[in-house]
């Protein structure tokens, strides 16, 4: 189990990181001509070899570092869908949407027409994400999920439709993190420092739906800043095994018992990419950390039918 964690948690970092070659690639994509007369065979072949290169280096660094080492077996499916109360499948979609923006910002900054860059860019994340589930088809130890393919499938079609439709991101998904106490009972599986629970402990993460709400007006109205949004988040608790609580740990003693429940949250965001600057190295940063959910106050309610409220939530 240990192992299943540190492989998905790396599936995630792998995704996240990806993208930032074309962001730095891209910093002046939204001045290229959508146009296809604007296409630039340079950049696109800078586009596509570096996109090659990392993506080929990661999956090469991947099965290195986790498949290498494990019994290989026929092609087989695996279903992990109970598991951790579907807080994995959020981070895949997470991971495929923004690995899909960035992909579609690599593609504006070739020049490539418009329609054309938002499918392949968007489309990049999901197709990184089925290669690695491969691998995984192969592994005894996991196998295809087609829960994790629905779930990346997920965030792709969020980047794309949304792209397809307004010519922007007027919903995105967002992350954020706290340490949950759960950690120092299975530290081998959710993480025995700050680093490692922070990939690996569910119980401590949330996943959010990030509206912006002046973008849904033609003309935006002054009491509305445009980088404002209302965020609903999901998240779990109570969980110290995958798909339930192990009655003992790795030494034989006794484990508490937890109560294992969803919580959704309502809270407010900013999105910092709406934030007007001439500065390109402030809008890479919003753009670096727009994955954050900033922390604010929310409400929480969760399966048990408690209502709490939070003046700071992360």
């Amino acid at each position: 189990m240990n192992q299943g964690k540190i492989h998905s948690a790396a599936k995630y970092l792998c995704g996240l990181l990806l993208p930032l070659i074309f962001l730095l690639l891209s910093q002046d994509a939204s001045a290229a001509p959508p146009d296809s007369t604007s296409f630039n065979p340079e950049r696109a072949w800078l586009v596509g070899s570096a996109g090659t290169l990392i993506a080929g280096g990661t999956l090469i660094g991947l099965n290195e570092l986790w498949y290498k080492d494990q019994p290989r077996t026929s092609f087989h499916l695996f279903d992990d869908l109970a598991d951790w109360k579907q807080m994995d499948k959020a981070g895949h979609a997470m991971t495929a949407y923004y690995m899909g923006r960035m992909g579609i910002r690599a593609m504006q900054w070739t020049g490539t027409e418009r329609k054309k860059a938002i499918w392949i860019g968007g489309s990049y994340g999901f197709a990184y994400l089925t290669a690695i589930e491969v691998l995984d088809g192969f592994s005894a130890e996991w196998g295809f999920s087609l829960s994790d393919m629905a779930a990346n499938a997920v965030g792709a079609a969020l980047v794309i439709g949304q792209e397809l439709h307004w010519g922007d991101q007027r919903m995105q998904l967002k992350f954020s993190v706290h340490h949950s106490p759960y950690a120092q009972y299975r530290p081998n599986v959710l993480g025995s420092n700050g680093l490692e629970r922070l990939l690996k402990d569910y119980n401590g993460q949330t996943y959010w739906l990030s509206v912006n709400g002046a973008s849904w007006f033609k003309e935006k109205p002054q009491w509305l800043p445009v980088w404002l949004n209302l965020a609903v988040g999901y998240s779990a608790d109570g969980m110290t095994g995958g798909s339930s609580n192990p009655a003992f740990d790795g030494q034989g003693n006794p484990m508490p018992t937890f109560d294992r429940q969803r919580q959704v949250y309502l809270s407010f965001d900013v999105d910092l990419t709406r934030i007007k600057t001439r500065s390109k190295v402030l809008k890479t940063c919003f753009e670096l950390v727009s994955f954050v959910k900033i922390p604010a106050p929310a409400i929480e309610f969760n399966q048990n039918g408690v209502v709490r409220g939070y003046w700071l939530y992360f």
